[in-house]
């Protein structure tokens, strides 16, 4: 059953595990060695997978399997791309084109130099609250895509 036939809001182990080619007990393994990956749970204990998680599920797959990353080196790969705002997407995984360099970082005593955002996780920097922002902004999207449909 291809996962495009279905849009819903929350998708079983089941539907998952046939959408991605993988075992149930996979998935289950992956829950415990991938933090990110935690589907939230129904009254009757049952996971409920929503599109985010599928496509995580995904991308660790392709992590593991096409990429062949070990577990460990997958887990680091995940925690790279979180911590520079990146999505967890196969793109993400494709080597950077050359970019022109940036100029060199202001020190928090020259003019102009804007002050780090406080934030709940504690102090961040423009760049990395504007990747945040960004990250929430296309997890926003995806929302609106998934009530409209």
């Amino acid at each position: 059953m291809p996962r495009e036939a279905i849009k819903k809001l929350y998708y079983s182990i089941g539907e998952v595990s046939e959408a991605t080619d993988l075992k149930q007990y996979v998935l289950r393994y992956w829950e415990s060695e991938f933090p990110q990956l935690s589907p939230a749970k129904n009254r009757a204990g049952n996971r409920t997978y929503r599109e985010k998680d599928i496509e995580l599920v995904n991308f660790i797959k392709t992590l593991l399997y096409e990429k062949k990353y070990t577990i460990e080196g997958a887990r680091q790969k995940l925690k790279q791309l979180q911590d520079n705002g990146q999505p967890l997407n196969v793109h993400s995984l494709e080597e950077p084109v050359a970019t022109p360099q940036a100029p060199p970082a202001k020190t928090m005593d020259e003019p102009g130099t804007k002050i780090p955002v406080a934030s709940a996780q504690g102090d961040m920097t423009p760049e990395s609250y504007k990747k945040f922002l960004t990250n929430l902004r296309t997890e926003l999207k995806q929302l609106i895509e998934l009530i409209d449909s």
